[in-house]
Order: structure tokens, then sequence, then C-alpha cells
């Protein structure tokens, strides 16, 4: 996993030279070296590496040997006021997931008053009137919403205060977004089951993707089974009860009658659970059936084989989404939607279609 960085002595220094350049307490020029030495508490050698990244940053100008730094505002380098942003998760326990912890560590290190919220979405029920409310009660300069169902983010859309979709059900709303292009990857996945023989072919996948209506890729993978002559229905993307016991219920209903050659996962801890399920009843991939994932799960890398899964970089959609933040910071209205590629990986868990009975009891 990435490391978050530790700030040196020197860069926190930096930033709270920043934060009160920002507060214009010092309009025109730097105070001199000893004078920060003295007030702060600090060495020389702290104070010339905190005004060196400063000067890098396009913040500071060197005047010369014994003159002090002007105070110049580039607006590349510079947020002009430092805002609240709040990071709205799926789920509380995605506070250690490697993008949520980069991007709260480079919207800190660009010196904004950034954390996650109190409440994760899960928790608010994914309800736009409990978000409303816990918005209003939690005032905010910039809302980041990650992985939101369609009316989250109808709300987010239609309100005064700038928000970006980081993932979640946004397509075609009048916001901002970032998110990996999931579609390319996972197309490329489905024809190469199709390939391989399968026509009974079932996605997993959280309610708030099938309701109200699905999501556009559960939209494209239908329409991308009828393309090929196979008849979908509620069997290609079921419903159920969002618990470990309702998962297990349906695995049972699912390899009841017309058990499917292959699943594909909209996330990783699903593919897990299931594995270890249908393990228990002596259906092993690929063996009995092909499982495909559309995520890219750190521990993927100690598994052998890995499993087939749809790979993105997580890294393009934390940069979008700091970028976004800084428009905000200086008055910008940034709408964009910022998306970045996805490619199949075939791994280990797909095979042709296995033509005994799947079910083992």
């Amino acid at each position: 996993m990435k490391n978050i960085p530790i700030r040196s002595a020197s860069g926190q220094l930096a930033e709270y030279l920043k934060e009160q350049i920002r507060e214009r307490k010092w309009p025109n020029t730097m105070p001199g070296e000893s004078w920060i030495m003295t007030q702060l508490q600090v060495g020389r050698g702290t104070v010339r590496a905190a005004m060196a990244q400063l000067e890098k940053e396009g913040i500071l100008s060197p005047c010369g040997q014994g003159k002090r730094r002007r105070i110049v505002m580039s607006k590349d380098a510079f947020i002009a006021r430092k805002i609240r942003v709040r990071i709205f998760l799926y789920e509380k326990k995605d506070r250690g997931d490697i993008d949520s912890s980069s991007l709260l560590s480079e919207l800190l290190a660009a010196g904004m008053d950034a954390d996650f919220a109190g409440k994760s979405l899960k928790e608010l029920g994914m309800q736009a009137d409990r978000v409303a409310r816990y918005v209003k009660q939690n005032p905010a300069d910039a809302w980041i919403v990650s992985a939101a169902s369609r009316e989250v983010l109808e709300w987010f859309a239609g309100q005064p205060i700038r928000s970006i979709a980081m993932y979640g059900r946004h397509y075609g709303l009048p916001m901002a977004a970032a998110f990996p292009l999931m579609i390319s990857g996972q197309t490329a996945a489905v024809q190469r089951l199709i390939d391989l023989g399968h026509k009974r072919i079932v996605m997993l996948t959280r309610e708030e993707r099938r309701k109200p209506q699905l999501s556009r890729p559960e939209q494209i993978f239908i329409e991308q089974l009828e393309s090929a002559g196979i008849a979908t229905g509620d069997y290609n993307i079921p419903d159920w009860e969002e618990s470990r016991e309702g998962l297990r219920r349906l695995v049972e209903e699912l390899f009841r009658v017309s058990p499917p050659t292959a699943l594909i996962f909209q996330e990783a801890p699903l593919y897990i659970a299931v594995k270890s399920l249908l393990a228990d009843r002596g259906i092993i991939s690929p063996r009995d059936i092909s499982l495909v994932v559309s995520d890219n799960d750190p521990s993927f890398a100690w598994c052998h084989p890995i499993p087939s899964h749809i790979r993105w970089d997580y890294r393009p959609v934390v940069r979008s989404v700091v970028r976004w933040a800084k428009n905000v910071a200086a008055g910008k209205d940034d709408r964009r939607k910022i998306s970045t590629e996805s490619e199949f990986v075939e791994g280990g868990t797909i095979g042709p279609v296995f033509n005994g009975n799947a079910f083992r009891g």
C-alpha cells in the first residue's frame, strides 16, 4: 500500500507560513529568518528549508542576499483561501482504503481543512433526506461524495454547495465527477466469457446500483448479453438482501435450479464471500464456475493464480479530485467529469463452461 506522507519540521513550518500568507498577515514581504526563528522557536536550517519550499511552490520570490523575500501570488501554486472539505465515504471502513487515505493526505498537503465526514453514506441509509440533514448540520465549503446512489447525487447536483462525485451514479448530472471508466474493462471481460461459451452469466451488485433503475455499467452488461443472443432477466442481476445471511440465501437460490456458469462481482468483498460459500459446496473456480471481479483489490497480488479482474489506477482519480478542490478554493465553478481507463486482466478464475452439475450440495 502507498504510505501516507508525514511532513518534516520544515514542511510543517512551510504550511504554517503559507496559512499566514493566505490570511494576509504579511501583505508584501516575509519577515526575516531571525524573526521567524525567535517567534516560532525553530532552527535556522528549518526556516531556510521552509522558505526554499515556498519559493519552489511559487509563493515567495528571493530578492537577493540580506533582503526579505517578496510574497507573490502564483495562481497555479497558491490557493486563495483555506476551504473546509469533507469526504462522504460509502462505508466507514473505507477510511483505510488506499484511494481514500491518499485523497485525504493530498488535500491536507494542499493546505485545506479536510477530513472524512463523521457519518458514512451507508450509515445514513443512502437516503437523500438524511444526507441533506447531515450536510445542513455540518456545513462545509465543498463535499466529495464517494460511490453514492443516484438519489444522493441528484440531491447534491441540485444544491448551491460545491460537490464532486468520486465514483457513484453521476451519469448525466450537472456536477463534477472523477471515476474509472469501468465499461471498457467490463465489456472485454463479458466478451471473453461469451467466447468461452458462457450463457448463464450473473452479476452481483449493491442495491444502489440496481435501484431505482440499473446503473450504466449494469445496463451495458445486459445489452451486451442481448446482443450476443442471450436471453436476459432478473436472473442476470438478481435482487438480494444486503446481509451475510441474505448473500447466503442468494447463492443457494442461484444454484438451486439453473446454476450460473459465470459470476461477475462489482467489488472484492462480495467476490471473497461468495467464493467461500461456493467452496463449502465443493464448487471450485475455474473448474466448475468462472469468476470475475470488477475491482483491483490489493490482496489480489498475494493470490496465485490471481483472480480475473478489471484493473484501473486510483491515482488519476485522486489527482482529479484534488485539482477540483483547488479550483473551488480559487472560486472556480468546475463541473468537469474526468475518467481514467480500465482493462480486463484474465487471471486464473475463468475457463470454459463446465458441463456437469455445478451445485454439489
